[in-house]
């Protein structure tokens, strides 16, 4: 019972290192433009699709593949920015989101045209046995997501509190109007934020991608979906509540299948991001109205 136990905590960390991932992206945009963008997981998805389109084309290598996971993420991002968030930055956040709802449609459909079967190899990160401390096993993609997402953390801290450009998006987060009138370009501190959340989840999604060695059209909902549900779970525009709300969604899971079965581990979780979602958007409405 107890070998169980801690055994499926690993498997919940291992799970809960990507979903990490995935919220800091989520966190950064929310943080700092007070909007949600739902096509945050089909940016990703498209910068994925990108490289599984190389790969069976010419046959390129991880880094190759990596790079071009991030770059294909980053330029998703930047059409969502132009076309979902530049338009309504002062305006409604409704508005912002069903448009980045539209795009989320848009990629989707992009993908599924230009490459039309609904399952694609993907290379995989790493295919050795799994590491071995006694009766229990952690996967080593599994402990790669995990650095990864702790240094994206510790990187996004450093840029935000040690460096003239995080100090300018703090100006931007806690007053716009006052940082326009001390001379910060608003819209290109967006941009970069937009970009840099866009390259992280460029990571988080390749990272996903190659520890399952497959990709389907639904990542990007499942990459949305997960990434809203850790954001929420660790606090809104929180850093380190990122990395934590992710960790802890896995552990809700793999507890929650082991003790109730594979079928309702998923209900468990969207019935957990119902609670947050009913509990946080009275809470949203009103910041943003202020």
């Amino acid at each position: 019972m107890l070998a169980d136990l801690i055994q499926n905590t690993l498997d919940g960390l291992s799970i809960g290192a990507a979903y990490a991932l995935l919220a800091l992206g989520f966190t950064l945009i929310f943080g700092v433009l007070r909007r949600a963008n739902l096509s945050y997981g089909a940016a990703i998805m498209f910068g994925c699709y990108c490289a599984t389109w190389t790969h069976l084309n010419f046959g390129a290598g991880l880094l190759l593949l990596a790079a071009i996971t991030v770059a294909g993420t980053v330029l998703a991002g930047a059409y969502v920015e132009r076309l979902c968030f530049a338009p309504h930055r002062g305006g409604s956040m409704i508005a912002a989101m069903v448009a980045s709802f539209a795009l989320w449609m848009q990629f989707e459909e992009l993908v599924t045209l230009v490459m039309p079967t609904h399952l694609y190899a993907f290379p995989a990160l790493y295919e050795g046995a799994p590491l071995a401390f006694g009766p229990y096993t952690l996967r080593v993609d599994a402990l790669v997501m995990f650095g990864a997402a702790i240094a994206a953390c510790a990187l996004l801290w450093g840029t935000l509190y040690r460096t003239r450009f995080g100090l300018a998006v703090r100006a931007v987060t806690e007053q716009p109007a006052a940082a326009s009138l001390a001379g910060i370009n608003l819209p290109w501190v967006y941009v970069r934020v937009f970009a840099l959340a866009s390259a992280i989840g460029g990571v988080a999604g390749y990272l996903v991608v190659a520890s399952h060695g497959q990709i389907t059209p639904m990542l990007g909902m499942w990459s949305t979906l997960k990434g809203l549900l850790a954001m929420m779970l660790g606090g809104l525009g929180s850093l380190p509540g990122a990395v934590v709300g992710g960790l802890a969604l896995g552990l809700l899971e793999a507890h929650s299948q082991w003790f109730l079965g594979p079928q309702l581990r998923d209900l468990i979780a969207y019935l957990l991001l119902f609670v947050l979602l009913a509990a946080r958007v009275p809470w949203m409405h009103t910041r943003s109205a202020s």
